[in-house]
């Protein structure tokens, strides 16, 4: 299926967000996501079911200074 990750269209078989996460090799623990124009929770990522065309933001936190 073809969803919107990041502003890009991709294709995955991720069927739920956390599987979407661990499909890009992404560190779930510096995460937060969008899905669908709302912020989730980090506990409910195994639960929300993606669809085609869903609209996804992953967003890692950057330290520096």
């Amino acid at each position: 299926m073809q969803i919107n990750l990041n502003g890009k269209t991709v294709e995955t078989n991720s069927r739920f967000l956390m599987d979407l996460v661990e499909e890009q090799g992404l560190n779930p623990v510096s995460l937060i996501a969008e899905y669908n124009y709302e912020v989730v929770k980090q506990e409910s990522w195994g639960n929300i079911h993606i669809k085609d065309k869903d609209n996804v933001e992953l967003l890692s936190f950057v330290g520096g200074g």
